[in-house]
């Protein structure tokens, strides 16, 4: 069975995410922010963290076009297009590309508790696929997704 970790950079300094992703052994990083920017935080500015990550052996990938949140209808809504499905294809062989280099890969947005963020809807379209989620809250704190079912 795949595993992918989730993950949000929050407040958080660079320092204390890449602390993070080398904790859980993750060698690329997925982005789903719909906007990769922060004015709280710089470092996390999608061309900031990209080169910041590179020069640590992790590899950044930016799907937010297709998997980002806020979207007209709401997320559960979304998952019903055909770009959400291409979104989550591509996640799928990102995840694929993983297992075969032997790295983990995490899912990155902002909002650092999951289920108040999009994740929780990918997460469970991952699950419907076989897919372990496991969500990181802090270094040594993980939590195993159970899929909700959605009507």
């Amino acid at each position: 069975m795949s595993t992918v970790y989730t993950v949000g950079h929050s407040t958080r300094s660079l320092e204390e995410l890449i602390k993070l992703l080398k904790a859980y052994g993750v060698g690329i990083l997925v982005d789903v922010r719909r906007f990769p920017t922060s004015s709280i935080c710089p470092h996390f500015k999608a061309e900031n963290l990209e080169k910041a990550l590179k020069r640590r052996g992790i590899r950044y990938v930016w799907l937010g076009d297709k998997l980002g949140g806020f979207r007209k209808g709401g997320y559960a809504k979304y998952m019903e297009t055909e770009d959400f499905r291409r979104g989550l294809e591509e996640l799928v062989e990102v995840i694929e590309e993983g297992e075969a280099r032997g790295v983990g890969v995490a899912i990155m947005c902002s909002e650092k508790l999951w289920f108040k963020c999009h994740r929780r809807f990918i997460a469970d379209a991952l699950a419907e696929k076989g897919i372990k989620v496991l969500h990181i809250i802090d270094e040594g704190r993980l939590s195993e997704h159970k899929r909700k079912r959605r009507r």
